[in-house]
């Protein structure tokens, strides 16, 4: 229930492929949804096993990540606010997001941090389980994302049939990255 909750509520990821799959379609959004949905598991795991030692270790180093990762949400937010409607695809200037940048996303993804750690403290019952717990921990948020990740995309595609014009596209996506900035917030008081 935990996974679930935290994944279909909106967030960076979620934002971005609602917008995606508003402006670019299901197909075109296919790349961005496996970013999310392999990214996500991907992290989970090597935080899971170990890399949150690190932070522990060096907290600079996280903050320097929460750094990037706000600035990278920024671009991202203008990017989407700048994104040209599927049926005006003159436009090279505006793509789908692709594939890896998706996947490193997920790392400066403030929301993906705060899961993962939670999810890790409260359900790693044991030291001697804790390899096969966060094993457990990850195959659930990667069916959890799974269905999050497509769900959003497809909900841009349904909204694109009710928003007719460019212009009201364009007006969305800029909500959309208004959002999206906004989702920042609650980590620079953190």
């Amino acid at each position: 229930m935990f996974s679930f909750a935290t994944s279909m509520t909106p967030g960076p990821n979620n934002i971005m492929l609602l917008s995606s799959g508003l402006t670019f379609g299901y197909k075109k959004t296919i790349p961005h949804i496996l970013g999310v949905v392999i990214g996500f598991p991907l992290m989970t795991i090597f935080v899971g096993l170990g890399l949150g030692e690190f932070f522990k270790i060096y907290p600079f180093a996280f903050t320097i990540l929460k750094i990037v990762g706000i600035l990278y949400l920024l671009f991202l937010a203008w990017k989407i606010a700048n994104s040209t409607p599927k049926f005006q695809e003159n436009d090279e200037n505006s793509q789908p997001l692709k594939f890896m940048p998706i996947v490193l996303f997920q790392w400066i993804n403030p929301k993906n941090w705060i899961k993962i750690i939670t999810a890790i403290s409260v359900y790693v019952t044991s030291v001697e389980n804790a390899t096969t717990q966060i094993i457990v921990i990850t195959i659930i948020f990667f069916l959890t994302v799974l269905v999050s990740a497509n769900s959003w995309a497809i909900g841009g595609v349904v909204l694109k049939k009710l928003i007719k014009s460019d212009i009201g596209i364009r007006r969305f996506n800029v909500i959309m990255a208004i959002l999206l900035v906004l989702s920042i917030v609650p980590t620079l008081f953190e």
